[in-house]
């Protein structure tokens, strides 16, 4: 069922492996089926903004190209996954307005009117907007990886929540490379699960502790062997830091036999 009005929606979401959704996967069958869904929650947003975990700049960098081309940056795979097509048109009028929103933050920022539409971005949206109609901006993580400057990245997005715009975090919660698809049970990637769910979601905890917890991540139980390298875990900061308060668990099923979780902010959302 829509929301009966249209506002802001956050939504942290992993987009599994590469291109291996669009082949029909069988470890995505789950996250493809959450994503066809959710937007039964979402409703139909007037653009899109993804903060996607396979961009990284020295400065928080924006497409503003009219009409993106899709970057294929993924390797060894078929080659009809490097003809997929989700032609959404870009939209450098809001990529400008949330330059200038940045800049009013203090947070240097670029306009790159070249770079195209990376995996991040098309895959989760092929399954929850196939018509791809609607305008999207990608905004880049920066190459520090610092978990503190992305929640504040976040914070300074708040100036979007009175638009009708989904903020994407598109990443993973659980980015072990090596450890996907081994299909015995896996207390390490369970127990970071439930820590991430408890810092995301938990009312009790004050708005400063759960920033905290989030920017001492890796004090998280077995938070390396989880994220090796936190590029996927870092979009969700971005969207905490924006939203300002507890997550609802949306989905948390496996995704390439791993525990994964996503979670959503609506400003509807009691």
């Amino acid at each position: 069922m829509q929301t009966s009005s249209p506002s802001c929606s956050i939504l942290y979401i992993p987009h599994g492996g590469g291109p291996l959704p669009i082949l029909g996967h069988e470890g995505h069958t789950d996250m493809v089926a959450f994503l066809k869904t959710i937007p039964e929650r979402l409703g139909q947003p007037d653009a899109v903004l993804v903060i996607s975990a396979h961009w990284e700049e020295k400065i928080p960098t924006l497409t503003a190209h009219a009409s993106p081309p899709l970057f294929y940056d993924y390797y060894g795979f078929p080659p009809e996954t490097y003809e997929i097509q989700y032609p959404a048109p870009g939209s450098p009028k809001l990529a400008e307005k949330i330059f200038q929103l940045l800049g009013t933050q203090g947070i240097k920022a670029n306009l790159d009117k070249k770079r195209g539409f990376d995996h991040g971005m098309f895959i989760p949206l092929i399954f929850m907007y196939p018509d791809a109609k609607i305008p999207c901006v990608q905004l880049s993580l920066t190459a520090d990886l610092d978990p503190s400057a992305h929640l504040v990245l976040g914070r300074a997005l708040s100036g979007l929540k009175n638009r009708n715009i989904l903020i994407l975090g598109s990443g993973f919660s659980f980015h072990n490379m090596r450890a996907f698809g081994d299909t015995l049970p896996d207390r390490k990637n369970i127990e970071f699960d439930q820590w991430l769910i408890h810092t995301c979601t938990d009312r009790n905890l004050s708005p400063e502790q759960r920033e905290e917890r989030l920017i001492q991540w890796e004090k998280a139980p077995h938070a390396r062997y989880c994220h090796p390298r936190e590029e996927h875990l870092l979009p969700l900061h971005v969207c905490a830091g924006m939203a300002g308060k507890p997550a609802e668990v949306v989905f948390n099923k496996e995704v390439l036999n791993k525990r994964a979780t996503a979670f959503l902010w609506q400003e509807n959302q009691s």
